[in-house]
């Protein structure tokens, strides 16, 4: 297996291109073969190929305005086949341009973490549709393309300080991690309502579908331990197939609203499938609503959840092209991956993407690292990663297949990850860690990414204004602050003014 940073000396001279492709995604500079190029493609999506089962069960079970209104796609109940198909077509395409036009090693898909803040935190506003929901995504992406374009990114980066910026991603990291726990049943709200969540049934995790669950988390934890690569959409697949073998023994049945069932199913059933292979449904694209969102939670509401959803992307994004660049050796003396402006503007045009198709932001994928670390170093890679993205399309109907129980394991691996930033916080100064900690526990405890975010900021601006240092909390942050303020007491200026 390559280096993971064995870049070609600068004192060396490359050996000359072999080809076509060879010249022009620089496979020979860069250290690398096309052979090499198309196998880290292929390790990279089995590495993040979990993103086509997982977003349908973030975006899809979950109905709009406060689960009065309808599921993604406009039913009254889920449509997962048409979320994966397409979810799995947006990532394919946008992953082809980041390797086509920026020549790097980074694939892309919808984002863990963006996706429950536009499922809980958007869509799940009263009054909210989906359409709407996905028009704020849209929005986001051609703000922050506006942003890379007008060189104004650096201004947005130095404005929230990085302890901030890392309990954001751990806060989420929390929030999927209970997320899964609460949708597998491991913990739910108990039937006494003595406690607000006890663990299984009773206290007790005595039933099939928790042992699948607590199977399948095992079997990620192990592998991952183990470095074994494709950890997640292993277990995944493994618990799911013990699923089906348990409910075709034991005849669990599903769980029902009235709760006459609480050790059944929850989602789905399974059972092995009619079908593997389909015809992609593809629905979903262009059901978004630009403007939308004004009319039905106001212009207030809107700039929070835009800039909600931009910190996170945009932040991310950065973060994750320097992670990848390192690990392939190819920063430069400052630390910038090559074709730095045309990275970030494709991460863009894929948020945009993602809402254009109803799929959630879509951005860069840390899990590109796993492909780099198989001896990727080109856009060869990226390319290869969404081809198999789009061939992914046809087997959207496995998603129906799959229970909560099977698939949960990995939002609690995936909390794991983003919680590992963790130690990036300096927990001995108080006027960021306390700050960073409401941000943090708040997200799941309020069950809302933009609570989390919002106390931090306000909490941020205070203390710096109490300790006399107000000159150096930058504009954007007091602006935030101002926003937060505001988005916080909705309700009684709404009462105030009769709306």
């Amino acid at each position: 297996m390559a280096s993971p940073s064995a870049p070609v000396a600068q004192d060396e001279t490359p050996a000359p291109p072999r080809n076509a492709v060879d010249r022009y995604f620089k496979i020979t500079e860069r250290g690398s073969t096309i052979g090499t190029e198309i196998r880290g493609g292929l390790v990279t999506f089995f590495t993040m190929s979990y993103i086509i089962v997982l977003n349908p069960l973030i975006i899809g079970t979950v109905a709009s305005d406060g689960g009065n209104g309808a599921f993604l796609g406009g039913g009254d109940a889920p449509n997962l086949a048409a979320v994966a198909a397409t979810t799995a077509l947006v990532a394919g395409v946008m992953s082809i341009l980041m390797g086509a036009v920026a020549n790097f090693p980074l694939a892309l898909a919808a984002g863990l973490g963006l996706n429950a803040v536009v499922t809980y935190s958007i869509a799940f506003l009263p009054g909210m549709t989906w359409p709407d929901a996905m028009g704020i995504v849209v929005l986001e992406g051609l703000i922050i393309l506006v942003l890379v374009l007008t060189g104004f990114r650096e201004a947005v980066f130095r404005a929230v300080p990085v302890e901030l910026k890392t309990a954001i991603s751990v806060g989420i990291g929390l929030f999927i991690a209970f997320i899964g726990l609460v949708d597998s049943g491991f913990v739910r709200i108990p039937s006494s309502l003595a406690t607000p969540v006890e663990l299984g049934i009773a206290g007790s995790l005595g039933s099939w579908p928790l042992l699948v669950f607590s199977v399948g988390l095992i079997t990620a934890i192990v592998l991952m331990v183990r470095k074994v690569k494709g950890a997640i959409l292993i277990a995944i697949a493994t618990a799911t197939v013990l699923s089906i073998i348990v409910e075709a023994i034991t005849k669990v049945g599903p769980s029902t609203p009235d709760g006459s069932n609480p050790g059944g199913w929850k989602l789905n059933t399974p059972a092995i499938p009619d079908q593997v292979v389909a015809t992609p449904d593809f629905s979903l694209l262009g059901q978004f609503s630009l403007f939308g969102s004004f009319e039905r939670i106001g212009a207030v509401a809107v700039i929070l959840l835009v800039f909600s959803l931009l910190l996170a992307d945009f932040f991310d994004t950065m973060g994750t092209m320097v992670a990848i660049g390192g690990e392939a050796g190819l920063l430069d003396k400052d630390g910038n991956p090559p074709r730095t402006k045309q990275i970030l503007i494709v991460d863009s045009l894929a948020a945009a993407a993602g809402g254009a198709g109803s799929v959630s932001s879509n951005t860069s994928y840390i899990e590109s690292a796993a492909g780099v670390g198989d001896g990727a170093r080109t856009g060869l890679a990226a390319i290869t990663t969404g081809v198999a993205f789009l061939l992914a399309t046809f087997l959207a109907p496995l998603v129906d297949v799959i229970p909560f129980e099977a698939a949960t394991p990995a939002l609690v691996v995936v909390g794991f990850l983003m919680v590992m930033q963790i130690s990036g916080i300096d927990w001995k100064n108080f006027e960021v860690a306390i700050p960073a900690f409401l941000t943090i526990v708040l997200m799941p405890f309020a069950y809302s990414i933009t609570v989390g975010m919002g106390a931090g900021v306000i909490a941020f601006v205070v203390i710096k204004l109490a300790l006399g240092k107000a000159k150096v909390v930058h504009p954007l942050m007091w602006g935030a602050a101002a926003l937060f303020v505001v988005y916080f007491l909705l309700g009684p200026i709404k009462d105030a003014l009769g709306v």
